[in-house]
């Protein structure tokens, strides 16, 4: 997928009460990391209700090229046969990874201790994005790197036949960097630490540990933690089910939220603490949701979300509240344009560095809507007046799937419908958006 094919604008009309169960697709976070470990993996390991989005596709094929077995059943299932840790080989073709910022991220890890080298590149949005933040930590572990100004893709990335373990601290939070650090860990020889001042997801942790990794996690006196890993262990294939993606969920709870009378269920949501950042400012914000069931699936926390219509009133977001959402502030600033009073989002330079500068075009399209709202630093301040936007506005989303997405709620619940300019990318990360909305009772539609 490439940002310049041609464009898609869509059109969202105002909304009767939303109705009906819904499961979204599979945690993106997650099935990027499935499919990595079961190409690390001794013997075969299959993966449940992995996002078939574009995004973990392309780290499908990047496993492919790395020399492992991937192959979808067609019941849905994913089947791998792994090379072993340390068995990837050269690929002969270039890692194309779209539009995937952590499967781009997270590959050079695992490439960086192999003695190869791998041309990596993307669509535009991901060749203007910063790849520095893991170039500098496995440098250190001894893998060189050549691209272009700033450290951008295409790259090459060539891999230490003698890696190091390094202990490293991050300078900000990065669950991609920490990630990477560890993948290039696995490895080499020795104990490779990473050094977090705020906790971020943990996903590459847990999984880790399921595949038969050695890893700890210890917390530090001023709340940080130090995470561990033991090199070249022997990884043996596994079995995987894939919680529905909390960041997906977002999109359809907050249009149950803001359409009056509606009454909806988003099933086997995960719920890990270090991911629910937006839910629990949700329901600081007065929303009506139950966590039904509770239960683990995979090793992950998951339940199934029950969203009734609901008035909010606007809150003070914490910065350190910013790793557990930081994907999720877009459709949370649409929420705050509905609430009553203002809600105030702080720490959000991260955002500036995304698949657009996010808070630039969270900004831009709130603005275009009729919502009074202001940047201060890198906090995001949105007034709302308890009643809904007028809306009617051409919003550009900078080829970014989350403010597509989040733009299109908007106008479900708005005076006047919203227009997004491009829709192309909402197939990264949520194929299917669009029908499953309208399920529900939505009206999106091509303009």
């Amino acid at each position: 997928m490439s940002s310049s094919a041609a464009a898609k604008p869509l059109i969202s009309y105002a909304a009767p009460a939303l109705s009906g169960t819904v499961r979204v697709p599979g945690d993106k976070s997650i099935s990027h990391r499935a499919l990595m470990f079961g190409a690390l993996a001794i013997g075969q390991s299959t993966i449940e209700g992995l996002l078939e989005g574009e995004d973990v596709l392309r780290t499908a094929q990047a496993m492919r090229l790395l020399g492992a077995e991937v192959e979808r059943q067609e019941d849905g299932r994913w089947v791998l046969h792994g090379r072993g840790v340390g068995g990837l080989t050269e690929p002969a073709d270039v890692l194309d990874m779209g539009n995937a910022g952590t499967g781009a991220r997270l590959v050079m890890g695992l490439v960086a201790s192999h003695p190869f080298t791998a041309l990596f590149t993307g669509d535009a949005s991901l060749r203007s994005r910063p790849m520095r933040r893991v170039i500098e930590p496995l440098s250190r572990i001894g893998a060189g790197f050549v691209g272009r100004s700033g450290g951008r893709l295409p790259l090459a990335v060539i891999g230490s036949p003698t890696p190091i373990p390094i202990t490293y601290e991050l300078p900000m939070p990065s669950a991609q960097v920490k990630s990477a650090v560890l993948l290039a860990g696995l490895n080499t020889q020795g104990t490779t630490t990473v050094i977090e001042r705020e906790a971020t997801r943990d996903h590459t942790e847990l999984m880790l540990r399921g595949f038969g990794a050695t890893l700890s996690v210890e917390p530090l006196p001023d709340g940080g933690r130090a995470i561990s890993l033991t090199g070249q262990p022997e990884l043996t294939g596994q079995s995987i089910k894939v919680p529905s993606d909390p960041s997906s969920a977002a999109f359809p709870v907050v249009a149950g939220l803001l359409v009056e009378g509606s009454s909806i269920t988003v099933p086997a949501v995960g719920t890990n603490p270090l991911r629910c950042g937006l839910y629990q400012t949700l329901l600081e914000m007065g929303a009506d949701i139950t966590f039904a069931n509770p239960r683990v699936e995979g090793g992950e926390p998951v339940a199934d979300l029950v969203v009734r219509g609901s008035s909010l009133t606007g809150v003070d977001v914490p910065a350190g509240r910013a790793p557990s959402m930081i994907d999720e502030y877009p459709i949370l600033a649409v929420a705050a344009a509905f609430a009553r009073g203002t809600t105030r989002m702080r720490g959000l330079a991260e955002l500036r560095v995304k698949e657009s500068d996010r808070l630039a075009a969270i900004a831009r399209g709130l603005d275009l809507s009729g919502v009074k709202l202001e940047i201060e630093g890198d906090d995001l301040i949105v007034h709302g007046d308890g009643g809904a936007p007028e809306g009617g506005a051409t919003v550009p989303v900078h080829f970014d799937h989350r403010i597509a997405m989040s733009f299109l709620i908007m106008g479900m619940a708005a005076h006047r419908p919203v227009r997004i300019d491009d829709a192309t990318a909402i197939d990264t990360s949520f194929p299917g958006f669009v029908a499953l909305m309208n399920g529900l009772g939505g009206r999106i539609e091509p303009v």
